[in-house]
């Protein structure tokens, strides 16, 4: 490893970066006829990476305009060490400028935030990311391993014109990575202590819930309003809905979220057991954050969508439903066994996304890099693993047998409601955490 870096070059330009790429307005509708912006910021993207020596490869995913940037940083000759790949997303969710306080794509930067959609999802990272790959290429910097940048489409849609097009139809591109680093993790929980004093706590993400979503539907005998009518699709259908959206699942403790309960449990004297009387109510102690980890105890289905009929006085042939449903590992059979016993007679169902489930271990070389990385800038933090509610990218690398990871590191105020700024109104990152995290994700990168 060898680097003639200043080391600065990156803090300082990392805000700026994360406020450009918000500006760039990459709303992923969900279709693909209305989705906008991806090919330009991703073109910007590699513009940037070029601008200082990297050859890029600028791939469509399957569609025009769904665009994805490959650029490779070459570790020491002789390393016998797989690459790591350091992935982020170009796409946001829609954003309303009508409810927001300053304009979702102003990218502005004031009271110590840099404001947009996309700010803490996921376009900090990508600014980091982008900020350091530029650094290290400018200064001649050799990592320990070879690095890959990787900027993608269409993660906010479940990636099917972004990484799980290029992973099923392009595998070339991802060859010799071995490892993964991508969104929702390494941010700061702070805990109090029973001494009074306090403690920040980085989750490290090492597993994510299955993402399916379901299509649920019901047949009946079209007639009038006014009749009697003993079958009747949407009454089907509305019952069915009822069932699910009132269903408690059954509590299952995984890997990742019993060794995230037992260091907040050690730290915070709470008693998080998993047989303890009232987890569910005594998790929501620890702050805002037990949104995710209360959602990562049992699988989840939130009904989210209703579509039925085309007149009052009709009774109509079919009613549909769509559940988002959310699955933790090694719990997709038993979990489709309790729909179908939800769901009634004239209810059938269908996926319309299914992605699997991910988890892996909370040890090895790189887990190490990460706490050591976060310990070098934030001397009484410490990192524990957690399991994301949601879904990201690294459901698709982890089909080519890349170990995936969630660390983007941010050092957040103890007040933040960070949670809520997923897909939130006002979406922001404290200008402090991004440079913050710009230092630690140095720190990790030279040492992964």
């Amino acid at each position: 490893m060898t680097s003639q870096r200043a080391g600065t070059a990156a803090v300082d330009e990392v805000v700026d970066i994360v406020s450009r790429l918000i500006r760039f307005d990459t709303t992923n509708t969900g279709e693909p006829e209305t989705t906008k912006g991806e090919e330009e910021c991703a073109k910007w993207v590699a513009q940037q990476l070029e601008e200082v020596g990297y050859t890029t490869q600028y791939v469509e995913s399957g569609r025009p305009g769904r665009g994805n940037v490959f650029a490779r940083l070459a570790g020491p000759p002789d390393s016998d060490r797989g690459a790591l790949l350091i992935h982020g997303h170009l796409d946001v969710v829609p954003a309303e400028p009508a409810d927001w306080s300053v304009h979702p794509f102003s990218g502005s930067v004031s009271d110590g935030y840099i404001w947009g959609r996309g700010a803490v999802d996921m376009k900090d990272m990508v600014g980091m990311a982008l900020a350091l790959a530029r650094q290290f290429k400018r200064d001649g910097t050799v990592p320990p391993r070879e690095l890959v940048f990787l900027f993608t489409a269409d993660e906010e849609a479940g990636g099917q014109w972004g990484a799980h097009w290029l992973v099923d139809n392009r595998p070339d591109l991802f060859e010799g990575i071995t490892e993964a680093v991508g969104e929702v993790g390494g941010f700061s929980l702070t805990v109090d202590r029973p001494d009074g004093e306090q403690r920040r706590l980085y989750l490290v993400e090492t597993a994510e819930k299955g993402l399916s979503w379901m299509r649920l539907t019901a047949h009946a005998k079209a007639g009038h309003g006014s009749f009697l009518h003993d079958d009747n699709a949407v009454t089907d259908v509305a019952e069915a809905v009822a069932r699910i959206g009132r269903h408690t699942f059954p509590l299952v403790m995984t890997e990742s979220v019993s060794e995230f309960l037992a260091a907040v449990g050690e730290e915070t004297g709470l008693d998080l057991r998993p047989d303890a009387p009232d987890l569910d109510t005594t998790l929501f102690k620890i702050g805002n954050i037990a949104r995710i980890i209360g959602a990562t105890l049992r699988d989840t289905a939130n009904p989210t969508m209703l579509k039925a009929g085309y007149k009052a006085n009709v009774i109509p042939q079919k009613a549909e439903a769509v559940v988002d449903c959310r699955v933790l590992p090694g719990r997709q059979e038993a979990f489709e066994k309790e729909i179908d016993e939800l769901l009634g007679p004239n209810v059938t169902r269908e996926w319309i996304t299914h992605l699997d489930s991910y988890e892996t271990t909370f040890d090895g070389h790189l887990v190490d890099a990460m706490n050591d990385a976060i310990l070098a800038h934030d001397p009484q933090g410490k990192t524990v693993p957690y399991m994301l509610s949601g879904g990201t990218d690294a459901k698709a690398f982890a089909k080519l047998g890349i170990r995936c990871f969630g660390f983007a590191p941010l050092q957040l105020p103890p007040e933040l409601d960070f949670a809520a700024l997923f897909h939130g109104v006002d979406e922001r990152v404290p200008v402090d955490a991004v440079v913050f995290g710009t230092k630690v994700f140095e720190h990790f990168l030279m040492h992964s």
